[in-house]
């Protein structure tokens, strides 16, 4: 049967909770009065493709008595796939000039950086290679885009990179930046938009891995806590 769960869900987090279904877990298990994606081996598999800002009530009271893995992916490579409104015309695919790294799981963990720190939680990033399906937006107008994105499509999981706090996300930029830095050199480290270092930056500091130390002009300038 069915639930409601499933069929609210799309394609890309149908696939991925496919994959962490290991022979003998159960899906769409109710623990503590919340509907949970894979249970397996007494853990709670959590997958969540868009922000984390909707989990956070939910992971609160979960991570209070039971280990849990958030699963967030992040499209390495995408294909665009627009359709048509008319079922006469193909589809068209291209390949995306944006590569995905494993720093855009900020933009989501930005809601709830805190809770990377509990020993319960597991947060797994899977790079991945998408395909985003587009189709002719119902509302278009002058400031509305014609397309609008409406589904994501699992092609290939590429690597999982395990992260148990903060600190394993730090040190894959440590090495890169100065004693003490600001977030463009943080940007310049990661190889990221300025938006995504000043999350970065602002994870980093909810997490008790680094600290303001002072400004450089309007800019903030940080140092590790040691």
């Amino acid at each position: 049967m069915t639930t409601i769960g499933e069929l609210n869900e799309r394609s890309l987090h149908r696939a991925l909770k496919e994959r962490y279904a290991v022979e003998g877990s159960e899906t769409e298990r109710v623990i503590d009065g919340f509907v949970t994606d894979v249970v397996a081996g007494g853990r709670i598999v959590e997958i969540q493709t868009g922000g984390f800002g909707p989990l956070r009530n939910k992971l609160t009271r979960l991570l209070d008595a039971h280990p849990v893995t958030l699963v967030h992916p992040v499209a390495r490579d995408r294909y665009l796939v627009k359709v048509s409104n008319d079922p006469k015309q193909p589809p068209t695919r291209r390949r995306s000039p944006r590569h995905g790294t494993i720093f855009d799981v900020f933009s989501a963990l930005v809601s709830i950086p805190v809770l990377l720190a509990h020993p319960n939680l597991t947060l797994e990033i899977v790079m991945t290679v998408e395909e985003e399906v587009r189709a002719p937006s119902e509302r278009r107008g002058r400031w509305r885009r014609d397309f609008t994105r409406v589904d994501r499509r699992l092609v290939d999981v590429v690597e999982t990179h395990a992260i148990a706090s903060m600190t394993d996300l730090f040190a894959l930029v440590d090495s890169h930046l100065p004693e003490t830095f600001t977030t463009n050199e943080l940007a310049t480290a990661m190889r990221s938009s300025r938006g995504l270092a000043q999350q970065a930056a602002y994870c980093f500091r909810e997490g008790g891995v680094i600290e303001i130390c002072g400004k450089s002009g309007n800019t903030l300038v940080s140092r590790r806590i040691t």
